[in-house]
């Protein structure tokens, strides 16, 4: 063991030469499990070494295929997997057997845990139908979340679909039991006003009682201790934009925005390298880690965009921890190349920048505590 925590020491060392040193902070959930604390610890020694970049959906499906074994978009151009891993929550709160892309809920599972095997980092989202009236997500009808609180008409369906998503959570175990630390990311994009949480929708007093009746729940009566939270918005010009709703220190790990690349390319460049700059340095004032929840180029027209758009922005803002593409849905709807696609070759060039960190880079680095090796347990 001792010759293991050496090598795990020298790796983690050598990737993070150069970045900052640093005080490291506990969860917000001071009864965070070892993995859970050990993971927010490695993802804060490596800011300055580079950032984990993400893909939704990635192991489950991609453009031309749906469901293979060991397969991913990301994996087919570069050769690795991707580090960070996200997946949604959304239809668990019905206890259907898939979520809202289609995944059997099973396969995710497995999925999950692949990746967790492998040294990856898995990230929800939840795409919650609107317990107040059962709509979409997409839903904006006022007072839906002060209805869904304690004392609310529809206080009780959302305790249930809190329930029904907590059983699910507490299946997601590695190979000695142990809970899968998590990126919890609820309520996500909340300064727009397109869902049933957003801005539009409820106050701000309303959004932040919700916010911390969920996590104080699912901590609590649930006893689920392996989620790191992640509070997410959308657009946001200001300090006090984006700390307008904000639930406080006690139930947030990470900052991050969702910023995607839908207009004129130079107006994404400029306000997504002065959003994460902004960022980071309200994440330095409440000690929280700064990240790119969600981000993208639809199609990624562009054949140079990752290292022209994207790698510039991450260089500057160079303590962002992880970034995350969005899914690869359809043949008219992916955020990274696969082969053949037109940023193929440039995506690959991203992928060898040392300023990003992919499942290659990342499993040396046992970021759960646990050594991986090849051939044991």
């Amino acid at each position: 063991m001792k010759s293991i925590l050496t090598k795990l020491t020298i790796a983690l060392a050598a990737l993070c030469q150069g970045a900052q040193a640093q005080q490291l902070y506990p969860p917000c959930d001071r009864k965070a499990t070892v993995e859970t604390h050990f993971l927010f610890s490695s993802m804060q020694r490596l800011q300055g070494a580079g950032a984990l970049f993400g893909h939704h959906d990635a192991t489950a499906y991609g453009v031309g295929w749906k469901f293979d074994k060991d397969r991913s978009d990301v994996k087919s151009v570069t050769g690795s997997y991707p580090a960070i891993y996200g997946w949604d929550l959304a239809r668990m709160e019905h206890g259907s057997a898939n979520d809202i892309n289609g995944i059997p809920f099973k396969l995710q599972r497995k999925l999950i845990k692949q990746a967790y095997n492998r040294g990856g980092i898995n990230t929800f989202c939840w795409h919650m139908d609107n317990p107040f009236n059962g709509k979409t997500a997409w839903d904006t009808t006022h007072n839906s979340a002060k209805e869904i609180l304690p004392g609310g008409s529809a206080h009780q369906t959302y305790v249930t679909y809190l329930d029904r998503v907590a059983k699910y959570i507490r299946t997601l175990k590695g190979s000695e039991g142990e809970a899968i630390p998590l990126l919890f990311r609820p309520f996500h994009e909340l300064t727009g006003n397109w869902f049933w949480w957003c801005r539009n929708a409820c106050t701000p007093e309303e959004f932040k009682t919700l916010w911390r009746f969920t996590i104080d729940y699912l901590r609590n009566e649930k006893d689920l201790h392996n989620l790191l939270i992640v509070y997410s918005v959308a657009d946001f010009d200001t300090k006090e934009d984006f700390l307008l709703r904000y639930p406080g220190d006690a139930y947030t790990d990470f900052l991050g925005f969702d910023n995607y690349c839908t207009k004129s390319v130079p107006d994404y460049q400029q306000k997504l390298g002065r959003r994460l700059a902004l960022q980071q340095q309200i994440a330095d004032e409440h000690h929280k880690l700064s990240c790119l929840a969600e981000t993208g180029y639809e199609q990624i027209p562009m054949a140079n965009w990752w290292t022209t758009v994207l790698q510039p922005e991450l260089q500057k803002n160079n303590r962002t921890s992880y970034v995350l593409a969005w899914r690869n849905g359809r043949t008219d709807h992916y955020y990274t190349p696969y082969p053949g696609q037109v940023s193929e070759q440039d995506f690959i060039k991203f992928f060898n920048s040392q300023g990003n960190i992919f499942q290659n880079r990342l499993t040396p680095l046992a970021v759960y505590g646990k050594y991986i090796i090849q051939g044991t347990k």
